[in-house]
């Protein structure tokens, strides 16, 4: 099928394609890239309308394709083969600095994307999907489209146009899931199934999603909250087109999928654990790990950093332990961390979203300092939602820079008393949150000089490996005081120290689902519901994980080279400007892009 893919691709360009004249004068030639920069993100959202609605482009949010189909593969292949043959005449031309840095990201953008299809993945800023696994228990449309639907997620209801919109968007889930369902039965043939403990824990999060009662239903919120300027045959129009679709189309779909997981699909679910058990899975995963590390780093390479990473954390551990006077093994120090009392203070999820409001207000003094360039879109904190929160984990949902919807930092809170403060809080904060996250993406969106394309963007390495450089801030922002906060932040950089482990370990076949688990428990200071969660996420996550460490090690390794290299006349804050004012790059574009402002400096003094 790839063949047909890629002929048909051909076939579109070489109908679609024109000569460009290469000889034009660079002025022009920057006015002619920025207009094909522009064209490849209108087309890109009108082909990924899920992806338009996350940045705030509201002209396609009626649309929900089923965009893993090979059809629509098809599709998507002739766009990024059109407009990679689009930029080729800039590539001999003397571009700004600007320029070239954005054709270098817009290349490494579309080689990657084409890679992808041809191993039957599309990375996207919305889903990132592999095509013969529609969704899974942690990523996927029936998860995301329950955020939307709710009325709380990127999908806005401000407008009679916004609940139209939905209604034509909600009525296409039928017929996405009909084909997910064939996409999956695809994959069972060609023996590219997911883990029996993975389709165990879908089931019940599409049946947990039916009723027979409308009002009570997730999808009902945008109902409760429509806007009191609606005219009273609107309200009660939509109250009724809203009722008939969540009884007469969401509920019954997600019936269908939880039916056809827990009849067809569980049955032909593999016992196994990485997708090395793929017939083409190896192919699959060293992609995965390029996209996800931006690097061309090998498998083992990244298996090893994790190994010696796991082991410096852990003797860090033993000192924080030792300086408790804990008398105990580390694995001692950890199961107390995990069950004494003291560390579960909280009785309702109020008191913990306000613990992680009083962190904000203990970090703000200390930012200025450190950050001069700060976002301009506002930031809230929330609960997750009920029906997603048990296998949900904390994460930072973007806002826009229009000022329309805040950045959101989600906490998941299954039962407020089993809530541990050891878990990290003010490290998962600074990640998640400020100055992590939040300041990172909406500085990239807010940034009107760059191209809409880069605005958008996003490299797991970078952003995720930003947000985890961000969590060694903490005593620079005045946290970490408490000892126990401090192993709290040491345990989550080990958690991503085991990542680089645990994931390659997986999935090329050297420890299983069960000897992950262990592994994760032995090193740090997890439950062992935890444990599971987070294994099981990295087996239907190939690679991702792996993108958190890789991008901290690269920025901590070029923040300590410019701090030896600049002495005392190293600015924090200049650096951070630096490492943010661009947005998301590929590593090595980052490190280019750092090196060239250390020189530029070094010039000033």
């Amino acid at each position: 099928m790839k063949y047909l893919i890629l002929l048909l691709c051909i076939v579109y360009v070489s109908c679609q394609s024109k000569p460009t004249n290469t000889t034009t004068s660079i002025t022009e030639s920057n006015v002619k890239l920025a207009k094909v920069l522009a064209e490849y993100f209108d087309q890109r959202m009108s082909l990924l309308p899920l992806e338009a609605t996350a940045n705030g482009y509201s002209a396609y949010n009626h649309l929900l394709p089923a965009d893993f189909t090979d059809s629509y593969r098809v599709k998507l292949c002739a766009f990024f083969t059109h407009f990679k043959n689009s930029i080729s005449p800039f590539e001999s031309m003397t571009l700004n600095e600007t320029d070239q840095k954005s054709l270098a990201i817009f290349k490494y953008e579309i080689n990657m994307a084409l890679e992808g299809l041809d191993v039957h993945f599309l990375g996207s800023s919305a889903l990132s999907v592999y095509q013969y696994v529609p969704f899974d228990q942690f990523n996927g449309l029936p998860l995301t489209l329950g955020q939307m639907g709710s009325g709380v997620g990127n999908q806005p209801f401000k407008t009679v146009q916004d609940y139209e919109n939905w209604l034509q968007r909600a009525k296409s889930f039928p017929a996405w899931a009909d084909s997910a369902i064939v996409y999956f039965k695809k994959g069972i043939e060609r023996k590219e199934v997911l883990p029996r403990s993975i389709v165990q824990k879908m089931i019940p999060q599409m049946k947990g999603v039916v009723t027979i009662d409308a009002s009570q239903s997730l999808f009902y919120g945008p109902v409760k909250m429509m806007p009191e300027d609606f005219s009273e045959a609107d309200k009660n129009r939509f109250t009724q087109a809203y009722t008939d679709l969540i009884l007469k189309s969401i509920v019954p779909t997600y019936q269908k999928l939880g039916d056809f997981l827990e009849n067809e699909y569980l049955p032909a679910a593999r016992s196994g654990t990485g997708i090395n058990e793929w017939p083409e899975g190896n192919k699959l995963y060293q992609y995965l790990v390029k996209y996800w590390t931006t690097t061309n780093q090998q498998p083992e390479e990244i298996y090893q950093s994790g190994l010696s990473e796991v082991k410096r954390i852990r003797e860090e551990m033993e000192s924080i332990k030792n300086q408790l006077n804990f008398k105990g093994t580390l694995n001692e120090f950890f199961d107390f961390m995990r069950t004494d009392p003291q560390f579960m203070p909280y009785r309702t999820a109020e008191e913990i979203l306000e613990a992680f409001r009083n962190i904000q207000k203990s970090i703000d003094p200390h930012l200025q300092k450190m950050f001069t360039l700060s976002p301009k879109t506002k930031f809230e904190i929330r609960q997750t939602e009920a029906f997603r929160a048990a296998s949900a984990s904390a994460e930072y949902y973007p806002g826009l820079p229009d000022g329309s919807r805040p950045g959101i930092f989600y906490v998941p809170i299954v039962d407020a008393s089993k809530f541990n403060t050891t878990s990290g809080m003010e490290s998962l904060f600074l990640h998640e949150a400020i100055p992590g996250h939040h300041y990172q993406m909406s500085i990239q969106s807010e940034n009107e000089s760059l191209p809409a394309f880069r605005r958008f963007i996003w490299y797991g390495a970078y952003g995720e490996g930003y947000a985890l450089y961000c969590e060694s801030l903490g005593k620079e922002l005045g946290l970490y005081t408490d000892p126990y906060q401090h192993m709290g932040a040491l345990g989550e950089e080990m958690h991503r120290a085991i990542r680089l482990a645990v994931d390659v370990a997986m999935h090329t076949g050297k420890i299983t689902r069960e000897e992950a688990i262990t592994y994760s428990m032995q090193n740090e200071a997890i439950s062992e519901d935890a444990a599971i969660a987070e294994i099981e996420r990295y087996m239907v996550y190939p690679a991702q994980a792996l993108s958190y460490k890789t991008g901290e090690l690269k920025i901590k390794a070029l923040r300590k080279k410019y701090e030896s290299s600049f002495g005392s006349k190293f600015d924090i804050a200049a650096f951070h400007t630096e490492l943010l004012k661009d947005g998301c790059l590929p590593l090595e574009t980052m490190e280019s892009t750092l090196d060239q402002w250390a020189e530029n400096q070094r010039g000033k003094n």
